[in-house]
């Protein structure tokens, strides 16, 4: 089934007008920075870093890096979920507002801090996109070891998938009476349905305007869970999983990548911006063009809306912020939520979302 466009954006009118009712400040003191839900302390240290004078990207940086570090966080870096060979692939991109400069890496094994890797190419090359093997190669000349980021968590929830693939292979299914604790948890935290299918994935996205008005943004991902092996979302995109411009404003995006890179979602919400549209209306206006140019069957629900999950956030050089996602809960029932970090501290605020409903 597939919706009008009038009906579409009727909806999407309706649904922009009620996000409205969460509170969006204004302008407020810079520095600021704005993340996806799983950035509260990386925007908490991106402001920092600001306040006492480091530049906008190596704050964003260091904010993220505090995500890829941590194994609990089964999204990025270190513990991030393998793809379906259970071998680790990381993807980043930064990008500098003041030099209009940007780095990124795609597939990357081995490094727990892709971002790192990625403003080394953007700092001492002539590229932008490094992958794979070539981007494994750079690391190491430039002095990254060779780690091991599959967690032992990551490893028995990846191999537990591969337990319950298929009715035909040689693996037997587990007994649901015996899951690991570990699998147990992991599966209630991101309401699989269906164990051959699941639809989760994990990336952080933060951008940051410090005190001057110049602008940073950073993104991060181990991409969607069990992944075809060298399958590249759009966190390591310039345009599409992060955008920034230093006259405007920088925005990023976490979920479904490919429905990102059709829109170039990142340099779109800029462009939104630019025509002095609220970071928050940039970022519900994204989403629309998102939900109007998903035309295939597979990708709609019953309704003719996107039958998947994604969200903007977006700072721009005057300090107003906004977070945006494609439906106001995640599967779980969770309201969704983005992290923002000011003079007076970082905090979870409600995002404004385009369709009522769970994904």
């Amino acid at each position: 089934m597939t919706i009008s466009r009038r009906k579409l954006l009727g909806t999407a009118a309706v649904a922009a007008a009620a996000a409205r009712v969460v509170k969006a400040a204004p302008a407020t003191a810079r520095p600021v920075a704005v993340s996806s839900a799983n950035g509260l302390r990386a925007v908490e240290r991106a402001v920092k870093g600001m306040m006492g004078g480091e530049d906008p990207l190596d704050s964003a940086i260091a904010g993220v890096n505090i995500v890829e570090d941590d194994p609990t966080d089964m999204t990025v870096g270190y513990g991030g979920i393998p793809n379906e060979e259970g071998v680790v692939q990381l993807d980043a991109c930064v990008m500098h507002g003041p030099t209009a400069r940007a780095g990124a890496v795609a597939s990357l094994e081995g490094v727990k801090n892709p971002t790192r890797v990625a403003k080394l190419v953007m700092e001492t090359t002539d590229h932008i996109l490094l992958v794979g093997p070539g981007a494994r190669h750079f690391a190491t000349v430039n002095g990254f070891a060779n780690e091991n980021l599959l967690t032992e968590k990551a490893r028995k929830v990846w191999l537990f998938w591969k337990q319950n693939l298929s009715d035909n292979d040689k693996w037997l299914e587990p007994d649901p009476a015996h899951y690991d604790p570990d699998v147990k948890a992991f599966i209630e935290e991101n309401g699989w349905d269906d164990l051959r299918k699941p639809k989760s994935g994990g990336t952080i996205h933060l951008s940051a305007v410090n005190a001057r008005g110049d602008l940073a943004g950073c993104t991060s991902t181990s991409g969607l869970f069990f992944k075809m092996p060298g399958r590249v979302g759009d966190s390591p995109i310039i345009g599409a999983g992060c955008f920034t411009d230093n006259d405007v404003g920088s925005a990023g995006s976490t979920g479904r990548g490919e429905a990102n890179i059709l829109v170039s979602g990142g340099h779109l919400t800029v462009e939104f911006m630019r025509q002095g549209k609220h970071p928050r209306d940039a970022c519900l206006m994204t989403l629309e063009r998102i939900a109007r140019t998903t035309r295939e069957k597979r990708l709609l629900n019953v309704a003719g809306r996107p039958n998947f999950g994604i969200r903007f956030y977006a700072v721009n050089k005057a300090g107003q912020y906004g977070g945006a996602s494609m439906y106001s809960h995640n599967s779980t029932g969770k309201r969704r939520q983005f992290a923002v970090a000011d003079s007076s501290g970082a905090r979870m605020e409600d995002a404004a979302f385009l369709f009522e409903g769970r994904m």
